[in-house]
């Protein structure tokens, strides 16, 4: 890995059946970068994803984070570092419906062991952070989905997490809403410096990241050059 690198994947191959996801697929996130990972439906970018995660293991190739391979890893010492050192964000938020939002949020923080009064006083300060103030006790069948997936996004940053990974975070939302999830994704991660990977098929939602890389019948087929600034926040700063 370069110097300025936290995440890399290495020719990464990997197969459900006799069905190929993956052809070798190789990309690098830099630390403190948002990226967003492309592609067509059915192209791998989300079990590209999944692999820098740890969530799946490639069957062949590496995957890179902080100069230790987690590919080689145990379950357990990948479940760890998912746990402390990874956020995720869902395409359908996967709020757990029996938990109120505040517990929802506070989930990461229990799972690593915080006190309860301490981790449901840390997940409350991200709900006026996110514009969600007031929903702290509702559950997920009474929020819209806009405000679900606030929640969602909240329970993915409220550890500090060293990487936020987020698989179509808007898919399910309206442009409105999901220009203003977006909005508050980038400005938090900037925020806290967490490294940002995002999966998209939506040109106006890649346009929030620093760059932008192409997945195609499971191989990486374009990197274009990292833009001076992120052009979503660009766009508003200067409406």
């Amino acid at each position: 890995m370069t110097r300025d690198s936290v995440l890399e994947a290495r020719y990464v191959v990997k197969s459900f059946g006799a069905t190929p996801a993956l052809r070798g697929a190789s990309a690098t996130v830099g630390r403190g970068e948002i990226l967003a990972i492309m592609g067509p439906s059915g192209s791998g970018k989300s079990t590209l994803l999944y692999c820098l995660a740890g969530i799946l293991v490639p069957d062949s190739g590496q995957v890179v984070f902080d100069g230790t391979r987690i590919d080689i890893m145990p379950e357990n010492r990948r479940s760890a570092l998912r746990r402390d050192k990874f956020g995720f964000v869902f395409q359908f938020g996967q709020l757990v419906p029996e938990l109120t939002a505040e517990e929802n949020v506070a989930l990461p923080l229990l799972l690593a062991g915080a006190r309860r009064r301490e981790a449901l006083r840390r997940a409350r300060e991200w709900f006026g952070r996110l514009g969600i103030d007031g929903l702290e006790g509702h559950r997920s069948a009474e929020m819209s989905g806009g405000q679900a997936q606030r929640v969602a996004l909240a329970r993915g940053l409220v550890a500090g997490p060293e990487i936020l990974f987020a698989d179509e975070p808007t898919g399910s939302l309206d442009s409105l809403a999901g220009e203003r999830v977006m909005h508050l994704l980038t400005a938090a991660a900037r925020d806290q410096g967490t490294t940002v990977v995002l999966v998209t098929h939506d040109p106006r939602v890649a346009a929030y990241a620093d760059r932008e890389i192409i997945v195609h019948d499971g191989t990486v087929t374009t990197t274009p050059s990292a833009p001076a600034a992120p052009v979503g926040l660009a766009l508003r700063e200067n409406r």
